[in-house]
């Protein structure tokens, strides 16, 4: 839903503008489908395919893809190759953030902590992974959001049930991610920017435990369990985070604090 509410309202601010919003959505219980939402609607899948002959139809300036979730996130890369400006953060800047191994030089260059981790295809790989990480070991596959797929294994045991799983239901062109498991409470911190000023509007703690996804688990905000020096930190990283992919619009990071650390 908030992805909808988002759309919806990128759609207004455009027409408020002067400018003419073409949506393109085929979930029919959204209100960004309603007639009257954007100048024109096209009720197809968000796929390079369907994509590529409404903009040969539509011939547009540009297009936004930061506010339909990771399926419009997705389109990023494939609206670069073909030349169509991306209004808001770039497709390399995505990339970056999604791709673990750019993701870690990311983080160097930030000089912000990270669990110690690994990037795996096949089961040997994951095996020796986890005995070099140490037990238990967070996996979960890249290049998605919602939580999909995503385990805590405790031991060898755990990582052979979820290989098997996994490479049954993703698309194993990308690698899994297993990263050394953090005993500590989850946050998530939400920022907007415009490539050189940000701002956090909020900082929500997660009541369950590490590795639960957000949109499962029970959150407060503003947080009750942090003192300031570790909300000063989580504000502070996420600002080094925005400016350094020169994020234009919005930005979601999510930490792990344990005796006081902040991990990314």
């Amino acid at each position: 839903i908030e992805f909808d509410y988002c759309s919806v309202h990128a759609v207004w601010t455009l027409k408020k503008h002067g400018c003419e919003a073409i949506l393109v959505n085929n979930n029919p219980e959204t209100v960004s489908t309603d007639f009257d939402t954007g100048d024109r609607l096209y009720f197809d899948p968000l796929n390079p395919e369907s994509v590529d002959h409404i903009i040969a139809a539509e011939k547009p300036d540009g297009c936004l893809v930061q506010f339909g979730g990771q399926t419009a996130i997705k389109l990023a890369k494939h609206m670069d190759e073909i030349g169509l400006p991306i209004y808001g953060t770039p497709a390399d800047a995505i990339d970056e953030a999604e791709d673990r191994e750019r993701f870690d030089e990311l983080l160097e260059r930030c000089g912000i902590p990270r669990p110690a981790g690994r990037t795996v295809f096949t089961l040997d790989e994951a095996l020796q992974a986890a005995q070099e990480v140490g037990y238990p070991v967070l996996m979960r596959p890249s290049y998605v959001l919602g939580g999909q797929n995503m385990i805590v294994a405790y031991n060898s045991s755990d990582v052979i049930e979820y290989m098997g799983v996994i490479t049954k239901h993703v698309d194993m062109s990308h690698p899994v991610l297993m990263d050394k498991y953090i005993y500590g409470t989850e946050c998530e911190v939400d920022a907007i920017c415009d490539g050189t000023d940000y701002l956090v509007p909020g900082i929500m703690e997660q009541i369950e435990r590490t590795g639960v996804h957000s949109g499962d688990s029970i959150c407060v905000y503003p947080p009750y369990n942090f003192p300031q020096d570790v909300i000063d930190t989580l504000v502070d990283y996420t600002g080094r985070f925005a400016r350094e992919l020169k994020v234009v619009g919005l930005v979601n990071v999510q930490y792990a604090v344990q005796d006081g650390k902040v991990y990314v």
